[in-house]
């Protein structure tokens, strides 16, 4: 996986905000999730910095979040 710096800096400055905006428990929408599939190579590719949290949508799908160095990292607490 790349860094985590590198790949967020490919995101546009709106997704990134939109990111922050969400916190740490935010459910990621599906133009996240693609946004971050698109940083990171490709489709399927941001798998590992946004992770399932457990529960699922009304459709049945799960409910995915940023990993927490991720989240971390976007609210500048990482280390």
């Amino acid at each position: 996986m790349a860094n985590i710096a590198e790949v967020l800096g490919r995101l546009t400055p709106e997704e990134v905000e939109e990111l922050r905006s969400l916190g740490p428990q935010g459910h990621l929408p599906r133009h996240l999730v693609d946004a971050l599939d698109r940083a990171a190579g490709g489709t399927g590719s941001g798998r590992g910095y946004y992770v399932a949290n457990g529960n699922v949508s009304a459709t049945g799908g799960p409910l995915l979040v940023l990993r927490s160095d991720v989240s971390s990292w976007l609210a500048g607490t990482a280390s």
